[in-house]
């Protein structure tokens, strides 16, 4: 029997994608690319925006005239918010809530006549059984909880992990949002915030290190916010992550400003394997639309997390610390004076990288229903203008660390015949091809 998969939004959904792939090749189906004829095609959905929820359903059509007798299982967040709207499009056999993710892989072989209902294996969800007291006892890897609002979903903490070109792995460590920005469907989609225990983690990430993986991004909802659910600390989570053998470096994948705390980054300053790269949240760049869409800081507060963090890792011959930032274009309430005041302060503290795209209407979230509303041309126009800004603040950044020595983890061939990999500050480098440098970590000067 074989089986496809497509995998839409973040790096988390990726990770999930890869643990149920995992499940089901070991259960003796064959993965296919999802172009070709499948019996079985699994989509993972994302709902950030509406456009999202619109490629979601041209997914689940394109496969079902590629296979019209396939089974199309569909998961994710868009699953979670309308999963009506998903079990009307023709071909769809099951829709998987977020609180059902860890059967996906067992209910599917069952529902496919791949083993009888009750002996299918379970998916490698890095699920090991490590005592918990905090989640409920040993082997419980469960914190059930329910979201302010219209929303009452218990949810298990689903552990993943998913490897590329076997030099970096993405590993999740949390799920879930307790925050409730006034935009955001996430703790809707998927529940409040709650941690993978500490020991599955680990095991996790010594099961990608006997992968040879040398580099592996810690993912997550809400990353910072780990412990939710259990004794131990995000700080806690980080040092037992450094001491794991095999792995050579490791990044998070997004932080909140405020729950990258000071102790964090001394000890990341410290000498660790974490490296100088933080994504950072920032959505708008005015105290007024940070307040109205419920932020938890201040842009002042943000520009001395920023300059915390440069003071403690930067210095002669150091490289520059690669900060990304997410910026939402065109939040209500958003004028042109806003806007430029956005721009100014994005010119202070100088990302190399900013993450842009428009303000999304999310039904049912309290910023769908606020006055002025920002014309959608108005913020097509400034995603363009953020965008180049991006990209004159990316090449300065590039040109700033222009002499420093750095490694690079150099990834596969490319069409070309060089290859490329990325700097622990996340420049990406390009060189003539070598076999014998892919997986390896390389000395080189910017």
């Amino acid at each position: 029997m074989k089986i496809a998969f497509i995998t839409l939004g973040c790096k988390l959904n990726f990770a999930e994608t890869a643990t149920y792939e995992r499940g089901f090749r070991d259960a003796g189906l064959e993965v296919v690319p999802w172009r070709e004829k499948a019996d079985i095609y699994l989509i993972n959905t994302c709902s950030v925006t509406e456009t999202s929820n619109k490629k979601s359903r041209g997914e689940i059509r394109k496969v079902h005239r590629i296979n019209p007798d396939a089974r199309i299982i569909v998961a994710g967040c868009y699953a979670q918010l309308r999963p009506d709207e998903i079990r009307a499009i023709p071909g769809v056999s099951r829709v998987f809530l977020a609180s059902e993710k860890s059967l996906v892989v067992s209910e599917t072989l069952a529902a496919a006549g791949c083993c009888p209902p009750g002996t299918c294996p379970p998916p490698d969800t890095g699920r090991w059984r490590c005592p918990s007291p905090a989640m409920g006892g040993a082997g419980v890897s469960e914190a059930n909880g329910v979201p302010r609002g219209t929303t009452t979903l218990p949810l298990t903490v689903f552990s993943a992990y998913s490897t590329s070109e076997r030099t970096r792995a993405f590993l999740k460590i949390q799920d879930g949002c307790d925050n409730f920005c006034r935009y955001c469907t996430v703790p809707y989609a998927r529940g409040r915030s709650r941690s993978v225990p500490l020991c599955e983690v680990v095991k996790a990430a010594e099961a990608i290190a006997a992968e040879g993986v040398k580099e592996v991004v810690l993912t997550g909802v809400n990353t910072g916010d780990y412990g939710r659910g259990t004794s131990d600390s995000f700080l806690d989570l980080l040092k037992a992550l450094n001491a794991v053998e095999g792995i050579e470096r490791w990044r998070i994948s997004s932080i909140e400003p405020n729950l990258i705390t000071e102790e964090i980054v001394d000890w990341i300053a410290s000498g660790t394997k974490f490296q100088p790269h933080f994504h950072i949240p920032l959505q708008q760049g005015t105290d007024e639309i940070l307040a109205r869409m419920g932020r938890k800081y201040t842009t002042v507060f943000f520009a001395d997390r920023i300059a915390y963090i440069r003071k403690r890792m930067e210095g002669p011959g150091k490289p520059k610390v690669f900060f990304g930032i997410d910026v939402m274009a065109g939040l209500p309430g958003e004028t042109e004076e806003l806007f430029r005041q956005e721009l100014a302060f994005l010119e202070q503290i100088r990302p190399a990288f900013i993450h842009v795209f428009p303000y999304s209407k999310r039904p049912g979230t309290p910023a769908a229903t606020m006055p002025d509303q920002v014309p959608e041309p108005v913020k097509a126009e400034r995603v363009a203008r953020l965008e180049e800004l991006c990209d004159r603040l990316h090449t300065e950044f590039v040109e700033a660390n222009r002499g420093v020595r750095e490694r690079v983890l150099f990834e596969s061939k490319e069409k070309d015949g060089t290859m490329s990999g990325y700097t622990g500050n996340y420049i990406r480098i390009t060189r003539p091809y070598d076999a014998a440098l892919v997986g390896k970590l390389t000395e080189v000067t910017i």
